[in-house]
């Protein structure tokens, strides 16, 4: 209820931002304004100050308020990093904040668990579900190399996931073998007293079980998802700096 009740309450709220021409962000009871000027920042915090405390009567949580860098907010699972410019300018984009992406990992570790019970189509289809509801809500950052380097981590775990599940030394054998693995080798790698982590690594995996036959057992990396989702962002999103935030 306390986000439909704050929405009820707060609508005036933007209605008083949108007459400012503020550029705003707002989640219920959460929100931000965005600036370009320090100066600008401290005038429009303290009118909104002003405006919720004698026009709706609201009290504001003193802690958590304040003028910040972009690099030092939060809003929502998103954040803010900066890149220079051609020009030499420091320039900020949207991605997702550390916390977001540690909340991603969480679910695809639990999810790629090599103890978990279920197949591998079983796990790639949980895996899709969970990275196109995350990608649906953090669309609008800016993550390539995040997601490159978690769809690399996954693709991994997966391998690792099928060489627990082979368990002993001979059936590792003879599913190498079918893989097209020599003889010899198969035997080796089977007989290795690496452990499965170490394994899901080595050549004897990544180039026996690749992402084509990853693919083929309907595992869908979340890069390209990404991309299909905001092909916006082929480019940075932002091309002016963001200086100051409420």
């Amino acid at each position: 209820m306390s986000p439909i009740l704050s929405n009820i309450l707060l609508n005036e709220l933007d209605k008083e931002l949108e007459s400012q021409g503020t550029k705003y962000v707002r989640y219920a009871d959460d929100f931000s304004i965005y600036c370009t000027e320090e100066e600008q920042a401290r005038r429009i915090g303290n009118k909104i100050y002003l405006y919720l405390r004698d026009k709706l009567h609201l009290p504001i949580n003193r802690e958590k308020s304040g003028i910040r860098r972009p690099k030092e907010f939060r809003i929502l699972g998103y954040s803010f990093r900066s890149w220079a410019s051609k020009g030499g300018e420091e320039v900020y984009h949207l991605v997702v904040s550390e916390k977001g992406l540690k909340s991603l990992k969480s679910k695809l570790k639990e999810i790629t668990r090599k103890t978990r019970p279920g197949s591998i189509a079983s796990r790639t289809a949980r895996l899709t579900e969970v990275q196109r509801g995350w990608i649906q809500y953090f669309g609008h950052a800016y993550m390539y190399r995040e997601l490159d380097v978690i769809d690399r981590w996954v693709r991994r775990r997966l391998r690792y996931c099928i060489w627990h599940n082979w368990k002993r030394p001979e059936r590792r054998r003879k599913n190498l073998i079918c893989l097209g693995v020599n003889p010899i080798k198969a035997y080796q790698w089977s007989r290795t007293r690496k452990g499965g982590w170490a394994i899901s690594h080595s050549p004897i995996m990544s180039t026996t079980v690749t992402t084509s036959r990853l693919e083929r057992r309907g595992y869908k990396a979340v890069l390209p998802l990404y991309k299909s989702i905001a092909p916006h962002l082929n480019e940075p999103l932002y091309t002016r700096p963001v200086r100051t935030v409420v």
